[in-house]
């Protein structure tokens, strides 16, 4: 069953082509991984598809309905998360409180918001860091603290872009895991941005590929691996070799 159907989507900015005609699914319960070279439109995508830009031709379709004119937190209430790239937590607030402002999305009681909160930072691996003033927390606390808040709106979907970015091994094995668990505790359907191919792909059951806007490739991640067009666009010899 296809949760998001990305249909013939393109999205200019006056005379700039971000996306050209683009299709693809994310079906329930995969990692869906998103790759290409930066500027291919990577997360010009993500904007469409939880409502930030709208598409300039196509649709975004969710659960087979419409929703490429929906704003985001109607977006988010439909149970489509995301995080961002460049992290911005509400940096005088601590981590707990960060994780509960989102949990508002699902309940006007704070001590409810307080509980799902709770338990996010818990799965998360923050619970020690609650109450931690959030700028103050490194780097790859900060990206677990993206996916924490949006775990806290309590979604179906969730979109994280370059989740992994910037992190040592440790982290970059434990951010491995979180992800892993999303999927499989939580039941939570994933489409992934990610530059660091040894997670894209060991995580991901199928990859898009973007390359100026256009879907070059979509397959498994050994398909996607051995194509030849990718390897060309963005993978380079080094890693056919």
């Amino acid at each position: 069953m296809s949760l998001i159907e990305v249909r013939n989507v393109s999205k200019q900015f006056g005379g700039l082509a971000a996306l050209t005609d683009v299709s693809f699914v994310l079906n329930k319960g995969e990692i869906l991984g998103l790759i290409g070279p930066n500027g291919a439109g990577k997360t010009t995508m993500f904007n469409v598809i939880n409502g930030f830009y709208p598409p300039t031709k196509g649709d975004v379709l969710l659960k087979g309905e419409k929703v490429s004119n929906l704003k985001p937190h109607v977006l988010c209430k439909l149970g489509v998360a995301r995080t961002f790239q460049v992290v911005k937590p509400l940096q005088r607030m601590s981590t707990l409180d960060n994780v509960i402002a989102s949990a508002f999305i699902r309940t006007k009681s704070k001590a409810q918001a307080e509980e799902i909160s709770m338990e996010v930072l818990k799965f998360t691996n923050l619970y020690e860091d609650r109450m931690f003033i959030s700028k103050g927390l490194p780097l790859g606390k900060r990206k677990r603290l993206e996916i924490a808040r949006a775990l806290a709106t309590k979604p179906e979907i969730i979109l994280l872009d370059e989740s992994f970015a910037g992190l040592n091994p440790t982290e970059i094995n434990e951010q491995i895991e979180i992800v892993n668990k999303i999927r499989t505790d939580k039941g939570i359907t994933i489409l992934i941005i990610e530059h660091h191919m040894r997670v894209i792909m060991s995580i991901s059951d199928r990859i898009v590929v973007l390359s100026y806007g256009q879907k070059i490739a979509e397959g498994t991640p050994l398909e996607i691996g051995r194509n030849p067009v990718v390897i060309e666009a963005y993978l380079g010899e080094a890693h056919n070799a």
